[in-house]
Parts: C-alpha cells; structure tokens; sequence
C-alpha cells in the first residue's frame, strides 16, 4: 500500500504549525488562499444555494470534527478501522490529518464569516467514516465495502473517495457495495490518483464504472505533473495545487494532491443536488461533466476528462436529462466480467491518496461498458480470452510447419522425377 513519504510529512507539519498559530492580522490569508472558489464558480453558485439539506460521507482516516472550520458539519459518523471511535471522528490510520483535510474542502463552515477553510458547499453535513490503512487489523479492502454501504444506509448523498487502491481491479465485495449505493442514487466521486506519490496509474475506485473520477489541474488551470495520475476513466478535473485544509487540532495546513480535488467536485455535487433536489445521481454527475470547460481534446479526455469543473454552470445552466449514467454502468460490467470468476484471486487493499510530489509515469483505464473505454485485460478477461487464443495460436503455428514440410517433400520428389 501507498503511503506519504517522510520528507512530505514533514513539510505538511512545519507548514501547518505556522499558519495554525497565526495572528489575527493573516486571517484573511486562509480565505484569500482559496482560489478555487472564486475561478471555478463556486461564490457564483452560493448566490443559489450552499448546499443545505445535503450529506457528504467522507470515507476516510477519520475526521477531527472539533476543528473551528468544520463547526457543525460533522452530523454523525462510524469507525470500520477498529482503531478509532465509534463515530469516526477519531483520527486513524499513518495518515491521521487525511480526513480532516479532505472534509474541509467539502464542507468546512470557516471559523468566523472572513477568516479559516470554508469548503464549496459550507451548509452541507458530513458523514466522518473512519477506517485504517498501513497496519490496520482489518483488510481495508473490507471496510471500504462495510463503509459505503454504511454510507447509504445513514443518509448519504454523496460519498467522496479520496483513496486508492493501486490497482485497476477491485474485489467483488465492492462490487455489492458500490451497486448497492448507485441503485440508490448516491454519486460516488473517486480521486484520480498522484504520479507524484507512484501511483502511475488510475486505480479502483476511479476505475468503476459510474463512478465521478476526478483529475487535478495547477493553479493556472493545467494539468498537474506530479498532483494527478491520468486516465480514460477520468470524469473532470479540479484544482489539486496549492490548496489550504484543515488538520486535526485546529491548524491549517497547505497540500497537493488529488485527494484535495475531489471533496472540490464532491461539493459542487452537494450544491447541484440542493439546487435540484429532484435529480437521480446519473443527472447531477451529468450536470458535472456537462458543464465543464473543455480543456482537452474534443469530448472525454485521458488529462482532462470532459474539462474544468464550473460549479456556477453545474448549478444554473439548463442540461438535458439522461437515463443512463454517463460515467458507465457498474452492473454491465458486472454481468460481463464477472460470469466466468470462480475463485477470488489476491490482490492489494486500499490505501489513501498521498500527497507527496515525486514523477512517475502516467497510464489509465475504465469499465467495459464506460463511454471513456475499457479495461486493460483483467484475470477474468485473461482466463476466458487469453487463454483460448494462445491455443489457437499454438495449433496455427502447428498447422503452418506441418504445410511448409509437405510442401519442401513434394518439391523433393518433383527434382528427383
């Protein structure tokens, strides 16, 4: 499993010691600092709501809910790690500040109106579902299957995903859970990853068919070197560079990653449902995707995805209705790829995104039935195709010598008459 470099914890520390102790007259710096609200849309957006009456669940290490920029955004919560408290909202895990970062993106209330980490729908409540990584006793693999649909069953209307699983498989405990929140209608938002951190490529969740992935674009709006991993799955693209979350104990910490990016896309869904409380999941990712800024190549864009995200847009604009998910549909490809599964084959557990910088090399991949593509070959995908065809591969290349012999002997006997 993936885990922050020292030298990135560090950094993290010393940063977040600095503007957790600052004075009064560096407020607004933390306000000021959150660019993303102003340039994707987001102050546009409040002038329609702030998402009030909308449950993020944060599926993550844990979230300390006494921070002064969450407020009252912590409504409940549940430990699958066995390590925290039984609401969550006990820190968990080698990456204990993950959470609390990530939650505060989403829906951080700010400590007063002008100063602290407000997040892109401030009204909306938040789910703290903790569970543990590293040396965890309990296979996360598990608890991220236990925790969504935890998630579904408590109210949640969207589930933000900042993990990964470092593969482009997922095991079938996952694929109950997941359906079981889609069926459901709850949008399920997934980070892309960070080739920074050596995730290379996009892995499971933001490999599942119908899930929101999301990729990070730097401050200027461009594709991130190292704070995004790139894929065909990749739904849209949010700021992963230079962003400020709040951390357990009541600092402010600045951090990259694509971690960061998608509570960005997880509040805008917050605000999309509140403003059209009618729409089924398909239709609010859809008003997403829709409503971005094409910042790619025509249509669905292995960088990009379908472009910038545009809270206002996603909010305002008139988008015509769907009846299908545009980011593919995960019981297709359950009824496709998993007919021929016999036994389960091992494969590693879960771990949460990173947000150290170091480069690697991008790769990507998606559902069968996904618009944006298809997987690369799975185990099953291997067995039932793979394996055939080097049969028929090797009884062709049988076939051809036994040609090529004949025709050497009737050449032979040709000379000799």
């Amino acid at each position: 499993m993936k885990r922050r470099t020292g030298a990135s914890v560090v950094a993290l520390t010393v940063i977040a010691t600095l503007l957790g102790s600052a004075a009064p007259a560096n407020a607004d710096f933390i306000r000021d600092g959150e660019y993303w609200l102003n340039q994707y849309g987001v102050t546009e957006a409040w002038q329609t709501t702030r998402g009030a009456g909308v449950t993020i669940a944060v599926i993550d290490t844990g979230i300390d809910s006494t921070h002064p920029d969450l407020g009252d955004a912590v409504t409940g919560g549940m430990d699958f790690s066995g390590e925290g408290s039984s609401n969550g909202q006990t820190p968990v895990s080698d990456d204990p500040d993950h959470g609390t970062m990530v939650a505060s993106l989403a829906a951080g209330r700010g400590s007063t109106a002008d100063d602290g980490v407000i997040g892109v729908a401030p009204e909306a409540d938040i789910l703290s579902i903790s569970i543990g990584f590293g040396d965890s006793t309990v296979n996360s693999d598990d608890q991220v299957a236990e925790a969504v649909i935890w998630a579904v069953d408590n109210g949640a209307d969207i589930i933000n995903m900042s993990l990964t699983r470092n593969t482009l498989s997922w095991p079938q405990s996952w694929d109950d859970a997941f359906l079981y929140a889609m069926n459901n209608n709850v949008v399920v938002v997934a980070a892309a990853g960070n080739r920074g951190s050596g995730t290379s490529s996009v892995g499971a969740p933001a490999t599942m068919p119908g899930v929101l992935t999301v990729a990070g674009v730097d401050v200027n709006g461009k594709a991130s070197v190292d704070a995004s991993a790139q894929g065909i799955t990749i739904g849209v693209s949010a700021p992963s560079e230079e962003l400020l979350g709040a951390i357990p104990g009541g600092g402010t910490v600045r951090w990259s990653g694509t971690s960061g990016a998608t509570p960005i896309v997880a509040g805008i869904a917050a605000l999309v449902i509140a403003a059209h409380p009618d729409l089924d999941a398909a239709n609010v990712i859809n008003r997403i995707i829709s409503t971005a800024t094409p910042a790619g190549v025509q249509g669905p864009d292995p960088i990009y995805g379908f472009g910038l995200v545009d809270a206002a847009a996603a909010v305002s604009d008139n988008v015509e209705a769907v009846t299908e998910n545009p980011m593919g549909s995960l019981s297709e490809w359950i009824r496709l790829n998993r007919r021929a599964v016999a036994t389960a084959t091992p494969t590693p557990t879960a771990s949460p995104v990173p947000t150290s910088t170091s480069p690697a090399a991008p790769a990507a991949a998606a559902g069968p039935e996904n618009p944006l593509g298809t997987l690369y070959p799975t185990v099953v995908q291997l067995r039932s195709v793979g394996i055939p065809l080097g049969i028929v591969l090797v009884f062709a290349a049988i076939f051809i010598a036994l040609a090529a012999f004949a025709v050497r002997q009737v050449r032979s006997l040709r000379r000799r008459g």
